[in-house]
């Protein structure tokens, strides 16, 4: 191998962690080779046998050097198209510490709180803010998008009011809403028999047909509306009120919680999250106490741990889509939690005075630019605006001379133009002033002088629209203004939290792989940052060659003809391949069929998106050994043929297992007319091995934020690609134009707000692929049934492991069965849990898919040691119950029953357990080395879903240390 070619296959050992250890585990598991334990676990039959058409493998340094070059295809202009998205200032104490932070970024979603106090802390930030500024009580830790808020809103409203029967259909619009949100409402609406009705909130009549309606505010055209008699209008129908906000604006606007709203939601980008094209940004959504039961998405609350503690936990979690399944009434599962984070430390960095200049500075901007366009002769349109001014020009003119300037305006049609301001124009007020002289004067040919002041304009004190209530008024956002205080508190708060720079996270089905530093880097420079998604297409020429490459690869990558790279989380991808399946039907003249099979070995999420879609849910059981039961698929699909849609596999299933019958079952739904749905969360053992489409589905979404690298930053972001055959591109919906797009290979539809949805995060894939190539994409998924296979083998003569493939093996991941421990020592699966933090590890997946189990995906990416130190706890932890079942150990008073052990209570003067302290601290040598302390007790969560309080009331206790000192 030449010297260059070595540089540029260096990625791969350094990916795979198991790369040089290979012989000694196949040692372990009794193969002689990587290929005959390949040959024991994956099936010949749907073996692809050929090399993936992905480039040959790049050097990092090569690569970045190359998304460098991609990057400046891209132009960063001065954007004033508004429209939901705005350039801001990410302060750099966040940006370095949170953003470019895999102590932030590589966490999971905070399953485990006892491991979790710091983003859980910050989300309770980010829900205090959303909670404090729309005045609503209720607010959840973020979802992925405004638009998609906007659905769940709609969804909410409609199950709420129409909880028998359907008697009220309907859902009005107003007309001034984004349109975004509006063709997403549709798209989410239909195929529920939801009517969207749009029309002029002013004049429009809501009667008892109607379930809710849904404003903006300020809206599409910028104006502040006063909607309290409109809610008033919707109340006495029986309907509800949704309002789609700006967090920023509600730092002056009177919060919608006072007028009548019964949701407020929105999104939260412009607290200093940057554009990325489109994503990845965080939503918001508040309601009222009555829906705190039904509201989507997590919510994080205030309860106690075991010593009386505070400690904080997410909250009602028996409406995860996981457990309720078909009776979900929604298949959120994705949040944004990164980008939470990063909009609640702005707010903390800035805090409530801060946040209000900054908005007064946005305002006496867009005032600014006001009084210079009636100059010119182009009088702003509407009487009370905050940030977004909408007039009559001649629209083309304007266009040619603001673009002669560097500046994209939004041009609505019939020559109205709109101009909104944000904190980037705002914070550069002498630059923006002569921007807009500039391109008055050669508008108009007048001498035109914008002055940009610090004067109120509309919004001067006094004015009915104004915000008279105070908020963020807790310590947390009144403290911590010096950097050096900032980057301590965000410290203090991830030290409190278990990532994947801690250790391995050894999550089944989720896939918690190594983040490449390399991988990450490009996603913070600015010619991928600064780019509106609704951008003149000449100025993203980089994105688009960075998306079309990427979609070619993961076309290959799954075996399908198109690669669409809009949803973004992979519940979004379950709904739009879901949704392409029910258009291709109608479209076909067999709209009756409404009938999806699902295993009951499917991944959780699979019923709750085909109730999304219309469908009606038939489980399908599984045999003792884990393998779907082909006698009943075959007896339900000839049961339901006339009206079968398709069905809904994860292959291999969550069971951790390569059923050989997986042909057989796509040809028995093609025969009874159905499409096959494989859900992609186990991809990790598929690529270059086998694909979807080579086994015989017809269409896939991707985990990026599993396979394909992209972290998960403590429960977010997510990105839920849809792969598929050629015969369903025309079912999915509005192919965009040439003015939005330059190819119709690349289908946009309407299940995100933007067009490519969370497009800036699409880099980290595309790198990964780069960086590995054909042959490294091969190794890490032969390295990632190598480590599961070890670990396996190195527990099943001490643990049950519930299932086995044909041969013995497993694919990626496989399931520990721990439910006759409880019948033995008393112990249950969250006593392993826990008593694994003491030990320095994330528990693995716990009682899915089965109750009472844990479910271990190692992945590629660790290393022999680390292999070996999970085992090792594992195997103590076992000695453990052990003991407990031989007397040796208290029944109730034991290192499980207690666990995890918090730093204080090993250290405090009283010790009243019957083992000792080093054993409950330091149970194996290597802790003493590398402890993880959890900083509280076992949470309980019984008490915090009684007493719920989801915003900053008691002060922390780093805040108490702070005020005393």
């Amino acid at each position: 191998m030449s010297l260059f070619k070595q540089q540029s296959e260096a990625f791969s050992p350094r990916h795979i962690g198991s790369f040089g250890t290979k012989n000694e585990m196949l040692s372990v598991i009794g193969v002689e080779s990587l290929n005959e334990l390949i040959d024991k676990t994956v099936p010949a039959s749907i073996r692809i046998n050929r090399a993936l058409n992905v480039p040959d493998a790049v050097s990092e340094f090569n690569l970045l050097n190359e998304l460098k070059e991609k990057s400046l295809k891209n132009k960063v202009a001065h954007n004033f198209i508004g429209q939901g998205y705005y350039d801001t200032i990410t302060p750099s104490v966040i940006l370095r510490n949170i953003f470019e932070n895999p102590g932030w970024y590589t966490q999971y979603t905070p399953y485990q709180a006892e491991i979790s106090q710091g983003r859980l802390e910050s989300l309770l930030n980010f829900q205090t803010v959303v909670s404090d500024l729309t005045g609503l009580p209720i607010a959840n830790a973020s979802l992925l998008d405004e638009a998609t808020a906007a659905a769940e809103t709609m969804n909410m409203f409609f199950h709420h009011v129409n909880r028998s029967t359907i008697k009220a259909p309907n859902l009005f619009v107003d007309t001034h809403v984004w349109p975004q949100t509006k063709a997403l409402l549709i798209a989410r609406g239909t195929p529920l028999g939801i009517n969207i009705v749009e029309g002029d909130y002013k004049t429009h009549e809501i009667d008892s047909t109607y379930f809710g309606a849904i404003v903006q505010y300020p809206n599409n055209i910028g104006s502040v509306e006063d909607y309290a008699a409109f809610a008033g209008k919707v109340h006495a129908a029986g309907a509800y009120l949704g309002v789609a906000t700006d967090l920023l604006a509600l730092t002056l606007l009177k919060a919608p919680g006072e007028f009548g709203a019964d949701v407020a939601f929105g999104t939260a980008q412009r607290f200093g999250v940057p554009l990325g094209y489109g994503g990845p940004h965080a939503a918001f959504f508040t309601t009222k106490d009555e829906f705190k039961r039904a509201i989507p998405g997590r919510i994080i609350g205030v309860s106690v741990d075991a010593k009386g503690n505070r400690a904080l936990r997410m909250a009602l979690q028996t409406r995860e889509q996981h457990i309720k399944r078909e009776k979900a009434t929604s298949n959120i599962c994705t949040a944004q939690a990164l980008l939470a984070n990063m909009a609640a430390m702005y707010a903390v960095y800035h805090g409530p005075q801060g946040l209000t200049n900054i908005a007064k500075a946005v305002h006496a901007t867009a005032a600014g630019i006001a009084k210079g366009l009636a100059e010119a002769g182009l009088p702003v349109e509407t009487s009370v605006y905050f940030d977004t001014l909408y007039f009559k020009a001649d629209a083309a003119r304007l266009k040619t001379v603001a673009e002669a300037h560097n500046a994209n305006f939004r041009y609505f049609g019939n020559d109205f133009v709109g101009i909104s301001v944000d904190e980037v124009a705002a914070a550069n007020e002498v630059a923006t002033a002569e921007l807009f002289s500039k391109i008055l004067s050669g508008y108009s040919g007048k001498n035109i002088t914008v002055a940009i002041t610090e004067e109120n304009g509309v919004l001067a004190s006094g004015n009915t629209y104004n915000r008279d209530t105070d908020f963020l008024t807790h310590p947390n956002f009144n403290t911590f203004h010096s950097e050096s205080m900032m980057m301590r508190y965000i410290k203090q708060l991830e030290n409190k939290d278990l990532s994947l720079n801690t250790s391995m996270i050894s999550l089944g089905s989720c896939t918690m792989k190594l983040n490449a530093a390399t991988e990450m880097i490009p996603v913070s420079w600015s010619h991928w940052s600064r780019i509106h998604p609704f951008a003149p297409v000449n100025q993203a020429q980089g994105y688009f060659e960075m998306i079309q490459e990427l979609s070619a690869y993961l076309s290959d990558i799954t075996g399908f003809d198109h690669c669409w790279l809009q949803p973004n989380s992979g519940a979004q991808g379950e709904f739009a391949g879901l949704l392409a399946i029910r258009n291709y039907h109608i479209n076909n003249g067999q709209s009756n069929r409404d009938v999806i099979l699902i295993p009951i070995s499917a991944h959780g999420t699979n019923p709750a998106s085909a109730v999304m879609v219309g469908m009606k849910v038939v489980v399908v059981k599984a045999l003792e050994n884990g393998y779907i039961d082909v006698e009943d698929f075959k007896a339900k699909a000839a049961q339901h043929s006339a009206n079968l849609a398709g069905v809904m596999i994860t292959y291999p299933s969550t069971y951790g297992i390569f059923e050989e019958s997986v042909k057989e079952i796509c040809d028995i739904v093609h025969q009874h007319g159905g499409q096959v749905y494989m859900d992609g969360a186990n991809m990790n053992a598929q690529v270059g091995l086998t694909s979807p489409g080579f086994i015989g589905a017809d269409v896939c979404h991707l985990n990026l934020h599993k396979t394909f690298a992209i972290p998960h930053g403590g429960g977010g972001p997510g990105v839920g690609p849809i792969c598929f055959k050629k015969h369903l591109k025309s079912s999915f919906m509005n192919v965009t134009d040439a003015d939005t797009v330059n190819t119709d290979e690349l289908l946009t539809s309407h299940v995100s707000a933007a067009p490519y949805g969370s497009a800036s995060i699409l880099l980290i894939s595309y790198a990964y692929i780069r960086l590995l190539g054909a042959k490294g994409l091969l190794n890490a998924t032969q390295h990632a049934i190598l480590n599961a296979n070890y670990m396996k083998a190195r527990l099943e003569k001490d643990y049950n492991i519930l299932y086995n493939g044909a041969n013995g093996t497993c694919a990626h991941e496989f399931i520990v069965d721990l439910r006759p421990l409880k019948t033995t020592s008393g112990i249950e699966a969250e006593d392993v849990a826990k008593r694994l933090m003491d030990y320095g590890f994330h528990a693995p997946t716990m009682s899915f898919p089965v109750a009472g189990t844990i479910m271990i995906e190692p992945t590629e990416s660790e290393d022999i040691a680390e292999l070996d130190r999970f085992c090792d706890a594992l195997l103590s932890i076992r000695r453990e119950i052990a003991a407990i079942e031989n007397g040796e150990s208290d029944k109730t008073d034991n290192a499980l029953k207690n666990a995890p052990h918090t730093q204080f209570e090993v250290v405090n003067s009283e010790w009243d357990h019957s083992y000792t302290r080093e054993e409950a601290a330091y149970p194996l040598p290597y802790t003493r080395n590398n402890k993880f302390w959890p900083s509280v007790a076992r949470v309980n969560n019984t008490h915090g879903d009684r007493n719920l309080v989801c915003t900053c009331e008691p002060v922390s206790s780093y805040m108490e240390e702070t005020v005393e000192a």
